[in-house]
């Protein structure tokens, strides 16, 4: 049995702790909240510069007609440099929060469904490889089942709640990996 002293000694250590734990989510909450602004002004930047590149893509199109050849090979080597910008640009947005489209807008409302590292779009795929392999299997077992074991209208309806369950889940999941960058 543990004394009043051992008693008090511990709740004064679980009070330190408490405060550590305090101090680390403060600290959590303000970088989480810098972060938040650096992102927003990262792709608004990104977004600035895109429509500039755009519209000087468009002038050096008409410009490219009226060129001399040495004015031509320039306005060629700037267009090729506007694409590979372009794609840097493409990189740098897939660790940037985005809308989600049309279908997870419906199905979700607005939540975030970015991954920011790739280790977290890795796990998520191969936890989808996982989930769609193991449902197949209890998909077709459950199949069987309904056709030649249990043929009944109340399974037959079961099964058919799953099935609706599973491709609904499955839609939802590849939106979330398309809006993440997968193909």
């Amino acid at each position: 049995m543990a004394s009043v002293a051992e008693c008090l000694r511990e709740w004064e250590e679980l009070q330190d702790g408490f405060q550590r734990i305090q101090d680390n989510h403060r600290l959590y909450k303000q970088k989480l909240e810098e972060l938040t602004k650096l992102q927003d002004g990262i792709s608004s930047c990104i977004t600035r510069q895109k429509k500039r590149l755009k519209e000087l893509s468009l002038s050096l199109k008409k410009c490219k007609t009226h060129a001399s050849p040495e004015q031509r090979d320039s306005v060629q080597e700037i267009q090729s440099l506007i694409k590979e910008r372009q794609n840097v640009f493409f990189e740098m947005e897939a660790y940037l929060p985005k809308k989600n489209g049309l279908y997870l807008s419906l199905v979700l409302g607005n939540v975030n469904v970015t991954l920011l590292s790739k280790q977290a779009k890795f796990a998520y795929k191969d936890e989808y490889e996982k989930f769609k392999l193991y449902l197949t299997i209890i998909l077709l077992i459950v199949s069987f089942s309904c056709r030649f074991l249990l043929n009944s209208r109340v399974t037959d309806s079961a099964f058919n709640f799953l099935l609706v369950w599973y491709y609904c889940t499955l839609t939802i999941r590849e939106s979330i990996l398309i809006n993440n960058g997968s193909k």
